[in-house]
């Protein structure tokens, strides 16, 4: 009893410690799940339009389209700007592109190519909103708390993609898709209120050394990145991650729709199960509270396993209770990636080291977006994902042998982030 009372402790520690990220966390909480309802509304409107797996793909493009063409430069950004105010702007942008959403689908004049440019829209914030929010988290908890504290985001976020998905499914099926944007309107009310809320005087401070200019600045992450083997082996494996494995916005809507035969109801209970057992895999690392690189390669490694044993299968409740473990090993494997690579960087960096790692994760995922709703289109969810399985465990083995075989350098945390944690095979 007393272990699990320490557990409990430790896996919201960042939450009882810090005014500030109770009212980011708080905030993130509703507006996530907004998110989350408004991503499965629009995949489900375009599929609803057109019945093609590709033109939904075409609608990650637009979303994450902005990010390939731009993203390196968020993170420029994000160290020049103060970050809580960043985010403020991004995500009043996002909040006005959730209600001209609600007002053209409500009125019913909505058209594939207002949805696509609307989407286009909101990916231009993301350049900036990713690594800013990402840093923001650093100056809430501090450097000692960031591994719990980043657990604790994966778990709010797959929260909001539990919730989202299931209230999305039963909005569109008794009171149509406007509502699923009215509410994602609505909820970035929340974290407007909790950044505004804060108090700047308890923000950790960071160690920036002066404005960088854009292109200069981006050369400075890119040669760190470069220089640091094993973040330039976590960002390599993310990259193929991202192109190839972590294309759900994608998949479920055509697994559902095409493979299963099932409804908006099956939908919402399809995208709740992974969500669930992301939520759980984000709170057991919650309550580590610490990067292993070991964790990060055995929630790889058992998330793309995952993946081939979906590709044959043809039940609702299999593929419900095989999504729920796809999940926990998703968190595990992301988690620890994204903790690792902020622990290493310095201060001065950290934004346009998350601007990289987060263009490996969302700069590409157009092109994975398209890719997988054309193997869907060829072969149907079974091709997609036994392509996303081979693709992942064939990078697992890659990013294995180049940690192991490449020595991290040891930096103090004021001149490069902090010494190397251990390998996976020491960790």
């Amino acid at each position: 009893m007393t272990r699990l009372r320490l557990a409990g402790r430790r896996t919201f520690a960042s939450l009882r410690h810090h005014r500030n990220y109770r009212l980011f966390f708080s905030g993130q909480v509703v507006s996530v799940a907004g998110t989350w309802m408004q991503n499965a509304a629009l995949a489900w409107l375009v599929l609803s339009l057109t019945h093609s797996a590709t033109a939904v793909g075409v609608l990650a493009v637009a979303s994450f389209g902005p990010y390939m063409l731009f993203g390196l430069f968020g993170g420029v950004l994000a160290d020049r700007l103060d970050n809580r105010k960043a985010v403020m702007g991004t995500q009043s942008i996002q909040l006005l592109t959730a209600a001209s959403l609600a007002a053209l689908s409500l009125t019913g004049v909505i058209t594939l190519g207002e949805i696509y440019a609307l989407a286009v829209l909101g990916g231009l914030a993301q350049i900036v909103d990713t690594p800013s929010r990402q840093s923001l988290t650093f100056q809430l908890v501090g450097r000692a708390e960031l591994p719990n504290a980043i657990a604790l985001n994966s778990t709010l976020f797959n929260i909001g993609r539990i919730a989202g998905p299931s209230i999305a499914g039963v909005l569109i099926a008794g009171a149509g898709l406007g509502w699923c944007f009215v509410l994602n309107a609505v909820s970035f009310l929340a974290v407007l209120a909790g950044l505004y809320l804060m108090d700047p005087v308890d923000l950790f401070p960071l160690e920036r050394r002066g404005r960088p200019r854009m292109w200069k600045g981006l050369r400075d992450g890119a040669r760190f990145v470069r220089e640091s083997p094993r973040i330039l082996a976590v960002i390599g494996m993310m990259t193929v991650f991202a192109v190839l494995c972590f294309n759900f916005n994608v998949l479920l809507p055509v697994l559902v729709k095409q493979t299963l035969a099932g409804g908006p109801q099956t939908f919402g209970v399809i995208s709740a199960a992974f969500g669930a057992g992301a939520l759980l895999g984000a709170l057991v690392t919650a309550a580590l509270g610490r990067a292993s690189l070991k964790a990060m390669m055995a929630g790889a490694a058992c998330f793309t396993a995952a993946q081939f044993a979906l590709a044959p299968l043809r039940s609702t409740s299999a593929d419900v209770v095989l999504l729920f473990l796809t999940g926990v090993f998703f968190t595990v494997y992301t988690a620890h990636a994204n903790t690792y690579v902020q622990l290493q960087s310095p201060d001065h960096l950290r934004g346009r080291v998350l601007g990289i790692y987060y263009y490996a994760w969302s700069g590409l995922a157009p092109v994975g977006g398209i890719l997988t709703g054309l193997l869907c289109d060829r072969g149907g969810t079974a091709l997609a994902f036994y392509v996303a399985g081979a693709a992942g465990l064939a990078m697992i083995a890659g990013g294995y042998l180049y940690i192991n075989t490449h020595p991290q350098p040891q930096r103090s945390p004021k001149t490069g982030g902090i010494p190397a944690l251990p390998s996976p095979s020491a960790a």
